[in-house]
């Protein structure tokens, strides 16, 4: 290496995370009205500059199969078929972020599900109105996380790497 140049570091795998002992993964969708109305790039901003890696993202038009089994906790309630139609209506970016706290951190980032409750700085509190038309789905634990995780990705569309800014966060 006469140039100069370092040696490139090694990359992590998947078998060595977590690394922290509160490091998690948390699933979050930006839902159809958040994609129509231009707030992708915001709301992935948010969450790079809060210092969390994202390890997986697709753009994805979700088939009512997925949502309803995604949604199946709520089966019961009066508005899942609307639920479902409204999320099926047009494309969702799903993600996964990873990071310390990220299912507890994420949901404050995302604020309240009633947007009228959601604090100004919060992605609900900034971009939403509305309960119904709230942008975006965090999951509420991390066993919810792993299970939507699941649902939305297969192992290998996951990426696991260590970020050159770790160390400046952690």
């Amino acid at each position: 290496m006469g140039s100069g140049a370092s040696a490139p570091r090694p990359q992590a795998t998947c078998g060595q995370r977590p690394t922290m002992s509160n490091e998690e993964r948390t699933f979050i969708a930006i839902k159809p009205d958040g994609v129509q109305r231009g707030l992708v790039g915001d709301i992935i901003k948010r969450f790079e500059q809060k210092g969390f890696k994202l390890v997986g993202m697709k753009f994805i038009q979700a088939p009512e199969s997925l949502l309803r089994e995604h949604y199946a906790d709520l089966k019961e309630r009066p508005f899942f078929p609307g639920l479902v139609s409204y999320m099926a209506s047009g494309p969702v970016v799903a993600m996964v972020w990873e990071g310390l706290n990220a299912v507890k951190t994420g949901r404050v980032m995302l604020g309240e599900t009633n947007p009228a409750d959601s604090k100004p700085g919060t992605i609900r509190g900034d971009f939403c109105i509305q309960v119904g038309r709230n942008i975006i789905h965090g999951s509420d634990s991390v066993d919810s996380a792993n299970t939507e995780i699941s649902l939305w990705f297969k192992p290998d569309e996951l990426c696991c790497y260590t970020s050159c800014a770790n160390e400046w966060i952690y």
